[in-house]
């Protein structure tokens, strides 16, 4: 059985797979010695407090000099976080089956602890467990541990309905099950899980907007939900920048600030906040943050220091997801660049490195695939675009002449980018032509442009207050059977028709 790749991204994407791992109680030894005179802990003390900010710093040695060796509830779940933050950023097959056993001995441990804070971190640890075994291709287990999560998560909400930390996980569980696409309804039905995207919203607000150990925690869940399916940019940006004004030495919010801005187009911003990122020996490190300068260089076409960043995040990395995307980058740095030979030589490890389990590497193994190369101007116009510079690609799309000899692939594309850069400069009546066009001329071809248009044209109806229009499009963005980002497309479609209701 394989994991749905929505399911797969919320362990293993960009930002949300941060907020994932950052899911801590506490409690020290003391008192988890006296706890038969006390009653069961449910808060942070002092010092769990600094071993959780050095989790998320990604500071692996001055968390654990806090943390010491207690085995009460707190102490065991921060240790788990820990262990997990480290196996999931360097994905380094040869941690997987020592935290797994750790797993294992920690929750036997705490089946002789009771109250909140023990139950909550024994279902935390689970999930913890549940994503070690997905990414690491044991799916069956995975499946059976995020089951075991989400029952225990519901018991604790049920048996302690105030303690706010279970409904934020409980709550971000119920988010990503309730939007998984219709085509994943057996695996909702396999797990017995009801998912529920506006119950798990609640949740989350919930845990978001009340005090509690694990509020910003929440807040960050939740905004980053609501940028990426709700189109809510602002917001989710604002929180990451004040945090890292606040916690400039703090490794993850950095991550999340470059991250941010990347997908908000912002490439300059994105390379100085990376080129400004904490740094040093006490650091984990992070190969993926250089997997993200690459693709911000490509955007401003410095191909040589591109291709450099993601060689380093070769060298660093140690999973199989991404290689693929990587290679792909690596092509374009040197095709662009005028580096034939070593263009074709990292062309061909994209056939050969890495799995399709993300959609970015399902698209470089289609790329690989394809037998049509591609266009120069149209690639170039489309790292534009991603980086934010939407004068430039409409420039640059200018010279593309497409003729009747013109492959259909690229005239889709042709007036894809070009209703993106109109759209993004704020041009709404351009870009709805051009995606209409597109949509027409596409009909059931397997390419991403038309469904992507419809999308696009939903969401500018939907802000238009045109409801009936906007719901015609999502519908239409959900009807087209293949394509490269099917998975994300149909989430986001279907949750836009849910907020028309």
């Amino acid at each position: 059985m394989e994991f749905p790749a929505e399911v797969r991204r919320g362990f293993r994407g960009g930002a949300l797979r941060a907020c994932w791992l950052v899911a801590l109680c506490s409690a020290n030894l003391c008192e988890s010695l006296c706890a038969p005179l006390r009653e069961p802990a449910t808060k942070l003390t002092t010092a769990q407090t600094r071993a959780y900010a050095e989790v998320l710093n990604m500071r692996p040695a001055a968390a654990r000099a806090l943390l010491g060796s207690g085995t009460d509830a707190g102490t065991l779940l921060v240790q788990d976080c820990l262990s997990i933050t480290e196996l999931l950023v360097s994905q380094d097959a040869a941690r997987f089956g020592s935290t797994v056993a750790s797993q294992d001995t920690r929750l036997e441990q705490l089946e002789q602890q009771t109250g909140p804070l023990a139950e909550y971190a024994a279902a935390e640890i689970r999930l913890h467990q549940a994503a070690a075994q997905v990414v690491f291709n044991q799916e069956v287990r995975g499946a059976w541990s995020l089951r075991r999560s989400y029952q225990a998560m519901q018991r604790v909400t049920e048996r302690y309905p105030n303690y706010l930390p279970a409904r934020k996980t409980l709550g971000m569980l119920q988010f990503f099950i309730g939007s998984l696409p219709e085509g994943y309804r057996w695996f909702l039905r396999l797990l017995g899980l009801p998912g529920s995207v506006d119950t798990g919203l609640a949740n989350l607000r919930r845990a978001a907007t009340q005090p509690n150990d694990f509020q910003l925690e929440a807040r960050l869940v939740l905004a980053l939900l609501e940028e990426t399916y709700y189109k809510k940019p602002a917001a989710a940006l604002a929180l990451v920048e004040n945090l890292h004004r606040e916690q400039p030495e703090n490794q993850l919010v950095t991550f999340l600030l470059v991250s941010q801005l990347k997908k908000q187009h912002r490439t300059d911003e994105a390379l100085a906040a990376y080129r400004a990122r904490p740094s040093g020996p006490a650091y984990l490190p992070l190969p993926y943050l250089h997997h993200l300068a690459a693709d911000l260089l490509l955007y401003q076409g410095q191909y040589p220091a591109s291709r450099r960043e993601n060689e380093l995040f070769l060298r660093q990395y140690r999973g199989r997801h991404y290689l693929k995307d990587a290679y792909f980058k690596l092509y374009l740095a040197c095709w662009l660049g005028g580096d034939a030979p070593a263009a074709a030589r990292y062309r061909a490890r994209i056939g050969s490195e890495g799995r399709t389990v993300l959609e970015e590497d399902t698209y470089a193994q289609r790329f690989f695939d394809d037998p049509q190369p591609l266009d120069a101007i149209l690639t170039r116009a489309r790292l534009q675009i991603d980086g934010g510079y939407y004068r430039p690609a409409l420039a640059t799309l200018a010279t593309f002449r497409p003729t009747a000899a013109t492959p259909l692939r690229d005239q889709l594309e042709h007036l894809y980018r070009r209703a993106r850069a109109l759209h993004l400069l704020g041009q709404p009546d351009s870009a709805r032509v051009l995606y209409a066009q597109t949509i027409a001329r596409a009909g059931l071809v397997p390419y991403y442009y038309a469904p992507q248009s419809a999308l696009q044209l939903g969401y500018l109806y939907q802000l238009a207050g045109q409801k009936s229009t906007a719901k015609a499009y999502f519908q239409k963005a959900l009807s087209y059977p293949k394509h490269e980002y099917k998975n994300s497309t149909d989430t986001k479609a279907k949750l836009a028709l849910a907020e028309l209701k």
